[in-house]
């Protein structure tokens, strides 16, 4: 039979809890129009107790036992009830001899008021748990009534000394420790499975001296009422520090060479460097190298003057080419151009630099120099600026 109702509550327990989670699903998610807490409640436990008689330890001492409570959660940690649990007693004895061990029956009520601890709440920082766990402290009293197999059992031989007491109606001190589980599944409806321990400290209207703690295991229902309503929404605004990130563009720099070569072709037996005239190809040209030393440092500017072997003869072409390179050069300088990084080289018509006759009557103009260049990419950036937004 004692296994058959551990079997019974451990079930009964299970599908409670069971219920109790799943319903908090929604509830959880639901918005609430009302505040959680404070709030008013009323509960209805029923289970077992037992006294723990170390005279008789038997699990027949084990009876049914009810409660009802009322109370009130004044913040989301602290709460308080008066509760009321009562119903049947055993206790029991040990006999001498061959006698078999027997028990006596009594009523009992114990009226409490209880502190009520929310340990979710008070170590916690959600608003909302779908399973709470109670811590419960509290003091009261006992009270013992109708015993039925107290003379009997106080007549015959016993293991130990008793007291005995002639009044059947007894009063004693309780005090109380226990912890519960709270699962809400509804606005107003909860499930709750609490285990206490009373410590009943007699008087001298004790009937034995031996019950004094007693075990109460309960499943319960809880309803609860009284819940405020949240406060209309209203429009505030508050302002935030907000971090934005952008792309920004960095460089690198580097030192590039640069070089650049300039060819001047001349007609037969001339050897003028271009004229005013902006169309000539040759005033176009000394512009570009102008451009160019200014864009670099530490240049370098080396004039070539040919002339073609199929005109004229060695003599005549070498003259032709000495004039090309001074002329070439006078017009560098006239121009701008330091005399002091131009070299200048001629070499009538021994050497021909290109396969076509008529393009070795030329000046090669070859410019060198360095440039500071910086190559950019992307970086990312944050900076740190105010924003309004409306509070919900």
């Amino acid at each position: 039979m004692r296994k058959s109702m551990a079997k019974i509550t451990k079930i009964l327990t299970l599908a409670l809890v069971a219920l109790g989670v799943s319903s908090t699903v929604s509830a959880q998610k639901a918005e609430r129009n009302y505040e959680l807490y404070p709030h008013w409640f009323l509960g209805v436990q029923g289970g077992v107790q037992d006294t723990f008689n170390p005279e008789f330890n038997n699990w027949k001492t084990f009876t049914p036992t009810a409660s009802l409570s009322f109370g009130r959660w004044f913040i989301p940690q602290v709460g308080a009830r008066l509760h009321v649990n009562g119903a049947w007693n055993k206790g029991g004895v040990d006999f001498l001899g061959d006698a078999p061990d027997g028990h006596y029956r009594y009523n009992y009520i114990t009226p409490s008021a209880d502190v009520l601890v929310n340990l979710c709440n008070l170590f916690g920082r959600k608003e909302y748990y779908p399973v709470n766990v109670i811590f419960i402290g509290g003091l009261g009293a006992n009270y013992a009534f109708e015993e039925q197999g107290r003379a009997e059992a106080a007549a015959l031989p016993r293991s130990t000394n008793m007291n005995y007491a002639e009044n059947d109606n007894r009063w004693a001190f309780n005090g109380r420790v226990g912890l519960g589980l709270d699962i809400p599944f509804h606005k107003h409806w909860s499930v709750n499975l609490e285990g206490d321990l009373n410590y009943i400290v007699p008087g001298k209207s004790e009937t034995f001296n031996t019950d004094k703690l007693q075990f109460l295991g309960q499943v319960g229902l809880t309803y609860k009422f009284g819940f405020k309503k949240k406060p209309a929404a209203e429009e505030v605004w508050v302002t935030r520090i907000d971090t934005i990130w952008y792309d920004d563009i960095a460089y690198t720099p580097r030192v590039e060479d640069g070089t650049i070569t300039w060819n001047v072709f001349y007609k037969i037996r001339e050897s003028e460097f271009g004229d005013p005239d902006l169309n000539d190809p040759a005033t176009a040209q000394l512009a570009a190298i102008g451009a160019f030393l200014k864009d670099h440092r530490e240049c370098k500017v080396s004039l070539k003057s040919y002339a073609d072997v199929q005109t004229g003869n060695p003599k005549i072409n070498m003259g032709y080419s000495q004039q090309r390179s001074e002329k070439a050069v006078k017009a560098l300088v006239d121009a701008g151009v330091d005399p002091s990084i131009i070299t200048a080289e001629y070499f009538g018509d021994t050497v021909q630099p290109f396969a076509e006759n008529d393009k070795n009557r030329v000046t090669i103009i070859k410019a060198t120099g360095l440039k500071d260049v910086k190559d950019q990419y992307k970086v990312k950036k944050f900076r740190t600026q105010e924003v309004r937004e409306l509070q919900k």
